[in-house]
């Protein structure tokens, strides 16, 4: 890592792509993916302070999309009628062209928390938000100098 940080290196989301299950996202408008450390607290004598073991992880994120199309009533509604559970493949990127690199992840396992059938509000651009969970990822392309 660089001793200086130059302005012009730090990634605007403006470049970001999403796909889901290899279906290119243009409508999308932000993209969140995290790994929250799931921890339990480690009780010792002569110790007043907090402690903690980290015993796993837990994968959340979530997608902003214009909606422009049923993608989403199309990608689960059925499953959900059916008790089936949809499963998707997201990949993520972030790029930008004064950056040092691109980033690209792999979610796997991801399934979304909801649906949403409909939501509008005259003189309003319709957007969706959708909170999914996941069970494993790759780094597939790291920015780095």
């Amino acid at each position: 890592m660089a001793n200086s940080m130059v302005a012009q290196q730090v990634m605007s989301g403006t470049e970001g792509e999403v796909w889901i299950d290899s279906d290119y996202m243009a409508q999308v408008t932000a993209f969140q993916a995290e790994v929250n450390l799931v921890k339990e607290e480690v009780n010792q004598v002569k110790k007043r302070g907090k402690q903690y073991k980290t015993t796993g992880w837990e994968g959340k994120g979530k997608i902003k999309m214009s909606h422009i199309s049923s993608y989403m009533i199309d990608k689960m509604a059925d499953n959900i009628k059916n008790g089936r559970q949809t499963v998707c493949t997201i990949i993520g990127k972030l790029s930008d062209p004064d950056a040092i690199g691109d980033e690209r992840i792999c979610i796997r396992d991801a399934t979304f928390d909801k649906l949403t059938l409909m939501d509008w509000e005259a003189k309003k651009l319709t957007e969706d938000s959708y909170d999914f969970t996941f069970t494993d990822f790759d780094i597939l392309d790291r920015a780095s100098e």
